[in-house]
């Protein structure tokens, strides 16, 4: 178990012990307290201190402001959680500073020298060295971070300053001149009571893993440092070397407004994402089988984060981001109409392992123009569907789907064809269980065949992926009743994807009257609004009048062998 040096401490005890040099690191996000935050810090403080404005009232009582988070790196304490705490306190007590310049009394000149303490490292006899700051940040998408450090070397900032720094700072200058007209007498109790009675609990972990996690445990009020932000750091260093970290810091930010935009993550960042699926291909470069996947960090870390001071990798990443940006926004120039209709049913897929393995082929066949071949591609994503949508049905569950797909990377790396050839199932194997499946809405693999079922009508157009789809049941479920087999409601052959909001409109309504939700007629020419642009709907309400059992038994025949059929003609079939 790892060691954890824990004791509160008061704002003072804290900041002015003399081994107590803090660093926020160039993997931290920039500052980002504005003035309502600030105000709101005033507010507390000021009433706490002041109790109805009154500092005889004030009972010796401690004020808490959270826990800090660090580890000892070497001899500065690197801020893990508390970044915007501490730099504000900073702030607030280099703005009090100047106000004593010229103050006399013995209140005063202890509590300027006990400032200067908490702002500046100090000689043996407790005199402030101003150009040595107790604080210094490395933060390396923060360009302001010189300013902060100008600022509380110096207490100026001037109009033409526009960071948080300079705008918190100001503020502060602001509350504390009008707290010294209005309260002259109160003036040096309260930064001395900020800093003899405002706690902060620090906690120092004896490694950056063990604080990170620890943060990750107790801060419930905003992000917690994800792994990107761990390996933009890395980058940010191997760049700095270079003497190009603006040139990093441009392309970073881009690549995080990239990734931002596509990417859907439940944890962690979208620029996460970006790392996790390039990793795969780091993973199949090495020859890894291994179906248990280790931590994004962990992988990452190796041989002291050797693939993050490579720039070939950095521009593999921002590659791949521009490929997932292509595949999000559907662009046509990139691909062709067959692989786009094909992305789009993955966009459907069942699980997720579609987009590592997919970025795993992307990087090693694209040229140097970030292009595919098209034909290629092509029959890789119709290869890929066919696979993942069979495993779905015969071995339920992602992980079942690892070892084959793994196992296929390392085959696209090394230029050999992709196979499947030890996970292939019997058709007439795959026909029973088919046969035999539920498909009902809440499994995945429903809505994945109904959208490959739509994408197998020539005729169907390329479809809009921000739209939102329901699975629509055409014959009507407060109709079962109707059925000689009541299974037949939840068939494939009973199932189509349809728009949300006609799905709405046609609520339960009989087959006859959601028709006209279908090819989207009124009765007032005047509030016609748009039909389905699903082509198997909209064939099927131009040539039926009513959509009946014996329908839906027909068109389950020939899903199940249409679909059989597609991965014969992917060779994913095994005949011995």
């Amino acid at each position: 178990m790892s060691k954890l040096n824990i004791e509160d401490k008061t704002i003072q005890e804290l900041f002015s012990d003399k081994n107590a040099d803090f660093l926020i690191p160039d993997y931290q996000r920039p500052y980002a307290w504005n003035e309502d935050e600030c105000r709101t810090l005033w507010e507390d403080l000021f009433a706490f201190i002041f109790p109805d404005n009154d500092k005889d009232k004030f009972n010796d009582d401690e004020y808490f402001l959270g826990p800090i988070v660090t580890f000892k790196n070497n001899r500065q304490s690197e801020i893990i959680d508390g970044q915007q705490r501490l730099t504000t306190l900073m702030l607030l007590l280099r703005a009090f500073y100047d106000k004593f310049e010229n103050m006399k009394d013995e209140q005063s000149i202890t509590t300027k020298k006990n400032i200067a303490q908490c702002i500046w490292k100090t000689d043996e006899f407790d005199k402030p060295d101003k150009n040595r700051l107790k604080i210094d940040s490395e933060v390396a998408t923060d360009e302001d971070k010189e300013e902060f450090l100008s600022i509380l070397k110096s207490g100026k900032t001037n109009s033409s300053q526009k960071s948080r720094y300079a705008k918190n700072f100001q503020y502060f200058q602001e509350k504390i001149d009008k707290f010294l007209n209005e309260y002259p007498g109160y003036f040096p109790y309260m930064p001395n009571r900020i800093m003899k009675n405002c706690i902060l609990l620090p906690i120092e972990a004896l490694s950056q893993d063990t604080a990170l996690r620890i943060f990750s445990t107790l801060n419930d009020r905003g992000l917690p440092l994800s792994d990107s932000d761990i390996f933009k750091a890395q980058f940010y260093k191997m760049f700095s070397v270079k003497g190009e970290k603006d040139k990093f810091i441009k392309k970073w930010r881009e690549l995080e407004t990239i990734c931002s935009e596509f990417f859907e993550v439940k944890s962690g960042s979208p620029m996460d994402e970006l790392f996790t699926r390039y990793m795969y291909y780091e993973r199949a470069l090495m020859g890894n089988k291994n179906t248990t996947t280790e931590a994004l960090r962990k992988f990452y870390e190796k041989d002291d984060y050797k693939l993050l001071k490579n720039e070939d990798v950095f521009n593999n990443l921002i590659e791949l981001a521009n490929f997932w940006n292509d595949v999000e926004n559907q662009n046509s120039e990139k691909f062709s109409k067959d692989v786009l209709r094909k992305l789009f049913v993955l966009y459907y897929a069942p699980n997720g392992m579609w987009t590592y393995f997919t970025s795993v082929y992307f990087m090693k066949n694209k040229d140097n123009d970030g292009l595919l071949n098209q034909e290629a591609f092509n029959d890789f994503l119709g290869k890929s569907i066919g696979f993942i949508w069979a495993s779905a049905i015969m071995n339920p569950g992602v992980n079942s789907l690892r070892g084959p797909i793994y196992n296929e990377m390392i085959n696209i790396v090394n230029d050999n064809p992709i196979t499947f050839e030890n996970y292939k199932y019997k058709r007439e194997e795959l026909e029973k269980v088919f046969n035999d499946y539920i498909f009902n809405n809440q499994r995945p693999i429903t809505r994945s065949m109904l959208t490959w079922w739509a994408f197998m009508n020539p005729e169907q157009k390329l479809l809009n992926t921000e739209i939102k789809f329901d699975i629509e049941h055409i014959f009507p479920k407060n109709r079962q009743n109707k059925l000689v087999n009541l299974k037949n409601l939840e068939s494939l052959g009973n199932k189509s994807l349809l728009e949300k909001k006609i799905n709405i409109r046609a609520s339960d309504y009989r087959f006859k009257d959601k028709t006209n939700y279908y090819k989207g007629d009124s009765n007032n020419p005047k509030q016609k609004k748009a039909g389905t642009d699903i082509e198997e709907l909209k064939k099927l309400s131009n040539n039926l009048d009513d959509f009946v059992e014996a329908h839906i038994e027909e068109r389950k025949e020939k899903i199940t062998n249409t679909f059989l059929d597609y991965l014969e003609s992917y060779k994913l079939f095994k005949y011995f």
